[in-house]
């Protein structure tokens, strides 16, 4: 094995690449099931003592006269910490809260603090946090292309000008000084709460530098091509340099989106992993301001039915499987219609990178961002062409296209 080889395997095992995580197709809020303890769908990859609580609708307000996101978000801290003073419940200190697409907040609770809320008629459910890490998938090659290359996938579903558009990353940040992007720095934000950085929405990873390209790369002479080339596009990290996070704070992002975006923009969302009601819903109402939601179907060559938000339906919200350079089906990829909507490029996808690099690799998380660039460029009413190869439940996904 030579030292470039033996590099790239150092890298293939030290860097995550595509986030799954187990939901339904709804679009509203369903938990899908309970046990005595009240904690919706307990699991291993729970966070112990770490809880999400949604409250119903009408127990706080919805502060639409505040545009300013900081400061609905400091009202909302305020309004949930005098909540939980009035109903005498001491000592929750709330990590997170969320304003705009449902009301909650994120915390460690103990028995007591759990059992207390749980009985509270104005909470509508309390879910237990659990942690997110991007899946290991495999690097082809590390590049610095010295002309502008059109990747087959740029090729395969079409490119036009993005100029004016915005597509929301929630993912591990997106590389702020890429020379072949064009990012929205002032609207960029992260939602890690600990670590070297974590404030930054700066990429240390990779994954989201690499979705932003497929999407958004400009059209100049080096480099790469996106499908909507020359659109803006908006870091919104919820994973650190390792690929970890947490769904309390992928909701905290798209509650983010929610409150920053505007309709027309898309989001992409190259993630998923267990079921969790407050995920689906949170993908649900966002999309209900207009936000076209373009979301990974996984990379487990399972159901998507099983795996949020992939399974979340509605009316702005595109499920994406993955396929090769031939239109077959990519042997990882997650199946299902519903949920899944669109088949796209998702096998050996060269894109940015960071370090100003580029990179090629393989995932469903390659193939959703495809669609993101359609929707934006079509104003969410994305065309097909013919279908993907050898699907298998039988029902082959249409290729998305401009």
């Amino acid at each position: 094995m030579n030292n470039k080889i033996r590099f790239l395997a150092m890298v293939v095992l030290s860097i995550g690449m595509v986030f799954l995580y187990k939901c339904r197709k709804d679009d509203e809020m369903q938990p899908a099931s309970s046990n005595n303890s009240g904690i919706i769908n307990p699991g291993d990859d729970n966070i112990k003592g770490k809880y999400i609580v949604i409250f119903k609708d009408d127990a706080f307000p919805d502060f639409k006269g505040i545009l300013d996101y900081e400061q609905r978000r400091a009202l909302m801290f305020d309004a949930v910490k005098k909540y939980l003073i009035n109903k005498n419940i001491p000592g929750i200190f709330p990590e997170r809260v969320y304003h705009t697409v449902m009301k909650g907040f994120a915390a460690r609770l103990n028995v007591m603090q759990f059992e207390m809320l749980q009985k509270n008629p104005e909470i509508s459910f309390i879910e237990e946090d659990k942690i997110i890490s991007l899946e290991p998938l495999i690097i082809s090659s590390i590049d610095i292309p010295r002309a502008q290359t059109k990747p087959y996938g740029i090729t395969r579903v079409g490119t036009g000008n993005g100029t004016g558009k915005t597509a929301w990353i929630i993912d591990t940040g997106i590389q702020l000084t890429h020379p072949d992007l064009n990012v929205d720095v002032p609207n960029s934000k992260s939602f890690l709460l600990s670590g070297t950085n974590s404030r930054s929405p700066n990429d240390e990873n990779g994954h989201g530098t690499h979705v932003s390209g497929t999407i958004a790369a400009k059209n100049n002479t080096v480099g790469v091509i996106g499908v909507a080339a020359n659109a803006k596009v908006a870091a919104v990290r919820v994973l650190d340099k390792n690929g970890s996070g947490t769904v309390s704070g992928v909701i905290n992002g798209v509650d983010y989106v929610a409150s920053k975006g505007k309709s027309g923009d898309a989001a992409n969302m190259s993630l998923g992993g267990a079921v969790s009601a407050s995920l689906d819903t949170a993908v649900a109402r966002a999309s209900r301001k207009g936000i076209f939601f373009a979301i990974a179907a996984g990379n487990s060559s399972a159901n998507a039915n099983n795996y949020s938000p992939a399974r979340v339906n509605g009316k702005n919200i595109y499920t994406v499987s993955a396929m090769d350079n031939n239109d077959r089906w990519a042997s990882f990829s997650n199946y299902g219609n519903p949920p899944v909507d669109f088949c796209a490029p998702g096998v050996n996808i060269l894109s940015t990178w960071i370090g100003g690099k580029y990179m090629t690799i393989s995932g469903t998380s390659m193939a959703a961002p495809h669609a993101a660039g359609v929707l934006l460029l079509t104003n969410g009413h994305p065309n097909t062409n013919g279908t993907v190869k050898n699907d298998p439940d039988g029902n082959p996904d249409p290729v998305v296209h401009l």
